[in-house]
């Protein structure tokens, strides 16, 4: 029963391309390792810019700096 835990900033990741992430993994985990599409569990946390740090500073420290 796999499960795969996906973590991007929030910033406009539309449904589609979220649905397109869902069965983009459960389909290379059944290619890869022939796990069962029924049993395999995809979630996509979505993560403020603000609580999400890199080298010590914020996403979006870095970004207004033009990191």
């Amino acid at each position: 029963m796999p499960y795969v835990n996906i973590r991007i900033t929030r910033e406009g990741a539309t449904r589609e391309q979220k649905e397109k992430l869902i069965a983009g993994v459960t389909r290379l985990l059944q290619d890869v390792l022939g796990k069962n599409p029924q049993t395999t569990f995809v979630i996509i946390d979505e993560v403020d810019t603000d609580n999400w740090g890199i080298a010590g500073e914020t996403v979006t420290a870095r970004r207004q700096q033009g990191r």
